[in-house]
């Protein structure tokens, strides 16, 4: 037989998974010990002690008096027969009283004074081999056999208990649970969390401006005409006096806080892998249900044989060949114990059944596929710990049988606020005042500028920099700008790329009055922080995005009315057309940049409107042909339509309306032809109309008496009009990678000319005249077909070495005096 230890083992599991063990469960595992118990129990006493008693029944005789005497000869030879009738049934009596006597032989007669009882002519081997014979046919199968069907039906239930423990599919998810559970549980992180919040949910609400009220009247007739693009806030900062902020926690150890870190990833990663299935669930329901039935069937058989288990037994074994006897009156000397045994089995196993029953009835009376931390979001200031759900929520209900401290604890780590408190913990014990100042850089405008990129929030030690003027913020998931940000006086401008941000009341009233230049940079509309509409001292915002989605349809534009201060607006985005609310900005917006990222730009009637505007950008539009809208811009100074897809520019001759247009900028897009109406655009003073298909000059383009700067470059121009000598203001000519062979003599009289780039054509000599040019400081001759270079380029007093660009061989011809003069400081 198994011993108990051995047999128990089956009902082992991990120490770990106690706190998945509810108090059924428990319960039913010392009941299924105690059924072993009995198994084992009632197996070693079988083994031992459990057999049969067995007397021949003799033929019935007529002489009641010698049945008596056989009766008692039987009993005083075998010793295990009854000591009188009255103890025996009667049918067995009566057989007993009523046999033939045996004729005795004379020899024999000596032996009647021997002690009293009838010889069965029986020796010891035969009893044996009777007692065993009726073991086996007489005695029931349910008496032979239940101390197996005992232990058998115990290690099932045992098997059944713990299955959702051993099966693959679900024991390593446990385990990892498990797992997870304790080291959150004893995190260091979690005690802090819990005992020092970091921030409350009054004081959140009070303090930032993460909740943004939308709020706009607009008319029947505005919403009608208006173009979605951004939504319109207002933002309510609250009137109550703002709490002290609280201290912050006391800082980790480096390691407790990387490892609570680890394990924020842990839990997200688990729960995304857990809560999309509920198969956990349905084993451990499948398993209770299953041991239910099982109880069932047990105690269905188990209650009908044991009414049968009986002391005495007949006995008809076909062995009368063998024994002379073909009936034996057969006792069973384990019956009164085995009796015992069984009704105690059957009380364990209607004790089991019970506890299974109200095991069904906790699985099917809620919905324990769901489970809410609405208590714990009470109880703590992390008011985000989200539900779970499905296989996630059964174990946490499992986990709350055991301990509800364990989920309290563990729903710190499914909480953002929480995960930020950490990140901001560590981070500001990284990012140290030393460690950012060494980041802080001077950029081309000479300002002081700070980029931090990709960390996981914005370290306070950024609000002590009192000498930056440029913030730039970048892929940084959560902004929190606190009211220190006032110490930043010099602060001017503020770049957010991908990056949310939140600002205290009072950190707003600083950027509000100080704040001059704001880039923004989103993927979707609600990284656009709420509060940007309301910075009226704000001068230049630049926003970077897709603005005409199907998921960013509801917003508009009409939210900047408020920026009264607003002079540059830059767009770099998607948009179909120019939203009519922008003509609310008319008043005081001078300078428009839409930036379509090759969509193409339909309508711009509501550029009409816009007569304030002094620099107009329409790049990547796809547009084919100039705006008409833009001849209404009555103040508009510069046009820039590069990279578009204008072939023709006739139109051309409506520019001549706009007095104060000074630069054009055409470039990068397929024009092949300039006409001659150009020269009735007075006011020119700058031509970059590069990287076309230009073929020829109009003479009439060198007829305009203010143009000063002219970029030809990268076309396919054969010929330099020698008109351009008209051109006595020109200071700047580039007409590089073209097809030009001479340089008119009539170039060198624009004696104002700085810069002269003629490089990569095909030009065979420069002329002597070139000397003329007295304050020419930049000349690039590289790529052509020159064989020297005149003498006279010494008399370009201004220009040197470094900004002379040509063959090492052409300098070489020069004269030595000629080299030395270029090439001194």
């Amino acid at each position: 037989m198994f011993s108990l230890t051995e047999v128990a083992s089956l009902n082992d599991i991990q120490p770990n998974y106690r706190i998945l063990k509810p108090w059924w469960d428990v319960f039913m595992d010392y009941i299924g010990v105690i059924m072993l118990m009995l198994a084992i129990f009632s197996g070693t006493m079988q083994l031992s002690k459990d057999q049969v008693a067995c007397l021949p029944i003799l033929e019935e005789s007529t002489n009641p008096e010698a049945a008596q005497n056989r009766l008692e000869g039987s009993t005083s030879v075998l010793g295990t027969a009854p000591s009188t009738t009255r103890d025996l049934p009667d049918s067995v009596a009566h057989g007993l009283l009523n046999t033939q006597p045996t004729p005795l032989k004379a020899e024999d007669m000596w032996s009647q004074t021997q002690p009293r009882g009838r010889k069965t002519n029986l020796d010891y081997q035969q009893y044996v081999f009777v007692n065993q014979m009726c073991y086996h046919e007489a005695l029931p199968w349910y008496n032979k056999y239940f101390p197996y069907l005992a232990l058998i039906h115990t290690i099932m239930l045992m098997v059944s208990s713990n299955f959702w423990f051993k099966y693959p599919k679900t024991s390593s998810k446990i385990e990892h649970f498990v797992s997870i559970l304790g080291r959150c549980f004893e995190s260091p992180w979690t005690t802090k969390a819990l005992s020092e919040t970091a921030c409350e949910d009054s004081e959140e609400k009070q303090r930032f401006t993460g909740g943004v009220v939308f709020q706009k009247h607009v008319s029947s007739e505005e919403s009608s005409q208006s173009t979605p693009l951004m939504e319109t806030p207002t933002v309510q900062f609250p009137t109550e006096k703002l709490i002290a902020e609280a201290p912050s926690l006391t800082t980790l150890d480096k390691k407790d806080g990387e490892q609570a870190k680890a394990l924020f990833e842990k839990v997200r990663k688990f729960r995304v892998h857990v809560e999309d299935s509920d198969f956990i669930y349905k084993l451990y329901v499948a398993q209770t249900a299953i041991k239910a039935l099982k109880i069932i069937l047990i105690l269905s058989y188990t209650s009908t044989f044991a009414s049968k288990i009986s002391f005495c037994h007949i006995c008809q074994p076909e062995t009368e060949s063998l024994t002379g006897y073909d009936r034996f009156f057969c006792t069973h000397n384990m019956a009164f114990m085995l009796r015992k045994l069984v009704f105690t089995f059957m009380a364990m196993i209607c004790l089991y059944g019970l506890v299974c029953l109200y095991t069904l009835y906790w699985l099917f009376r809620r919905p324990l596929k769901e489970y809410s931390f609405e208590k714990v979001r009470e109880e703590s200031s992390f008011s985000d710990i989200p539900d779970v759900k499905n296989d996630f929520a059964f174990l946490l209900h499992m986990v709350d049988q055991y301990d509800q401290l364990y989920s309290k604890r563990f729903g710190v780590f499914l909480s953002e606020v929480s995960e930020n408190k950490l990140r901001e913990i560590s981070l500001n014990h990284e990012w140290t005042f030393e460690k950012i100042r060494q980041h802080v850089t001077s950029n081309a405008q000479d300002e002081q500028e700070l980029h931090l990129f990709m960390l996981s929030g914005l370290p306070n030690a950024v609000f002590d920099l009192t000498d930056l003027e440029v913030l730039k913020l970048e892929l940084i998931p959560e902004v929190r700008i606190s009211a220190k940000v006032s110490q930043m006086t010099n602060l001017r401008e503020l770049h957010l790329y991908h990056c949310p941000a939140k600002v205290e009341q009072t950190a707003f009233t600083f950027l509000r009055d100080h704040l001059r230049c704001l880039h923004i940079k989103f993927t979707d509309v609600a990284e656009i922080p709420p509060w940007i509409y309301l910075l009226r001292s704000l001068k230049e915002l630049n926003l970077i995005g897709s603005l005409n989605s199907e998921h960013n349809k509801m917003i508009g534009l009409e939210s900047l009315r408020d920026l009264r201060h607003l002079r540059t607006l830059y767009l770099k985005s998607n948009l179909n057309k120019i939203p009519t609310n922008l003509t609310e900005l008319s008043p005081h917006l001078t300078r428009l940049v839409i930036h379509n990222d090759g969509t193409k730009l339909l309508v711009l009637n509501s550029l009409k409107k816009m007569t304030s505007l002094v620099d107009l950008e329409l790049q990547n539009c796809d547009l084919e042909r100039i705006p008409h809208a833009i001849f209404s811009l009555a103040n508009l100074q510069e046009l820039d339509l590069k990279n578009n897809n204008i072939r023709t520019i006739e139109e051309i001759i409506s520019f001549q309306h706009l007095r104060r247009l000074m630069c054009l900028k055409l470039w990068c897009n397929k024009i092949t032809a300039i006409p001659p109406s150009i020269g009735l655009v007075k006011s020119l003073e700058s031509l970059i109309i590069c990287h076309n298909k230009l073929e020829t000059l109009p003479p009439a383009l060198f007829h305009l008496p203010k143009l000063r700067h002219i970029d030809l470059s990268h076309n396919c121009i054969s010929s330099i009009p020698v008109e351009v000598g008209y051109l006595h203001n020109l200071q700047h000519f580039a007409i590089t990678e073209n097809k030009v062979e001479v340089l008119p003599c009539q170039l060198f009289k624009c004696s104002k000319l700085k810069v002269l780039c003629v490089g990569h054509n095909s030009i065979t000599s420069v002329p002597e005249a070139i000397g003329q040019l007295v304050q020419l400081s930049h000349l690039e001759l590289k790529g052509n077909c020159l064989d020297c270079l005149p003498f006279q380029v010494g008399q370009c007093r201004l220009l040197r070495k470094n900004l002379l660009f040509v063959e090492d061989h052409l300098f070489d011809t020069l004269p030595l005096e000629v080299k030395e003069s270029i090439s001194s400081d």
